[in-house]
């Protein structure tokens, strides 16, 4: 039997202008950086979260951000102008890359360069250390909207607003598999931390999990939400999965079973009152961190139930 869960919600921290859509990691173990509609990134502290710090700001939206961990810097999707590079120790600026006049829905940083998901279908390729484009590839006209990196192969999956996620080799940057399935928008790509899955969601609102070993066969296609997925997260141990959607509304399910454990929602628990856009599950003291269009982000504590003691 599945364990029940606790889901309490720590604290709401406001301070965004506009909708949050782009949550990551820091450099630092305890702190988060968020951004969206308003174009400002903050940093937080899980210690104290009440007080955000800016550590940059851009005239346009931003819907990705990522860490470069070794570097302790930050890459900025900003939209319609293109890509910054932010000094995380500094807060300064270092560089910046006009890209193109779309959009940049997700971001992923690899050993192999920079690849940047842009609203025109095109993927473009980065190289880290001389800042200039190595590739673009365009697989698709509708939107690249996410990215993810197999954990432990050369497999990159791609999903596109044209209902099909592609995974491409980053050897060769041939398309080896082409996934249908989803009836529209793909949104969310995750590669389960054990290597064996590949989770994604939609704006069919339906979350779909592949078998990586058997082909990419899809193995379970669930009506998860009411509307969109817009994001899928794991825990740092691997046990549990989080979607949020549309529908204002984070579930938590099981990495092994693939079963539903716990609804987070307003009415309940006192969440997000519009949709939920992004999420990022903290190493640090196991946080569960949601953004949304509310203009908020929230803090949850996610553990299971303690068991009750056996009476002799």
């Amino acid at each position: 039997m599945n364990p029940k869960l606790q889901a309490e919600k720590i604290t709401t921290l406001a301070g965004h202008r506009d909708c949050v859509y782009a949550l990551e990691k820091s450099h630092l173990p305890n702190k988060f950086i968020s951004s969206g509609g308003d174009g400002l990134v903050a940093i937080w502290d899980l210690d104290k979260p009440e007080i955000g710090k800016l550590v940059a700001q851009v005239k346009n939206s931003v819907y990705a951000l990522r860490l470069i961990a070794e570097r302790e810097q930050l890459l900025i999707g900003e939209n319609m102008e293109g890509l910054h590079l932010i000094d995380l120790r500094k807060y300064q600026e270092i560089k910046t890359l006009k890209t193109s006049h779309n959009a940049i829905f997700d971001i992923l940083y690899a050993n192999f360069g920079i690849v940047l998901a842009h609203a025109d279908g095109f993927l473009q390729l980065i190289d880290a250390e001389h800042w200039h484009t190595k590739l673009t590839l365009q697989l698709s006209e509708k939107s690249a909207r996410a990215l993810a990196m197999h954990p432990s192969t050369e497999h990159l999956a791609v999903a596109y607003s044209d209902h099909c996620i592609r995974i491409l080799d980053t050897k060769t940057w041939q398309v080896i598999h082409t996934l249908a399935g989803h009836r529209n928008s793909v949104f969310a790509v995750a590669y389960s931390p054990c290597g064996k899955y590949l989770w994604s969601g939609s704006r069919d609102a339906h979350l779909r999990i592949w078998s990586v070993e058997n082909n990419y066969e899809c193995v379970e296609a669930i009506p998860a939400h009411l509307f969109a997925i817009n994001h899928i997260v794991f825990s740092p141990l691997g046990k549990w999965a989080a979607t949020c959607s549309m529908d204002k509304s984070i579930k938590i399910w099981d990495t092994n079973t693939f079963r539903l454990l716990k609804v987070i929602d307003k009415a309940r628990h006192a969440g997000h009152g519009t949709s939920i856009n992004k999420l990022l599950w903290s190493n640090y003291q196991n946080t569960l961190i949601s953004a949304s269009d509310d203009r908020t982000l929230a803090l949850w504590q996610i553990q299971e139930n303690p068991s009750p003691m056996l009476h002799q």
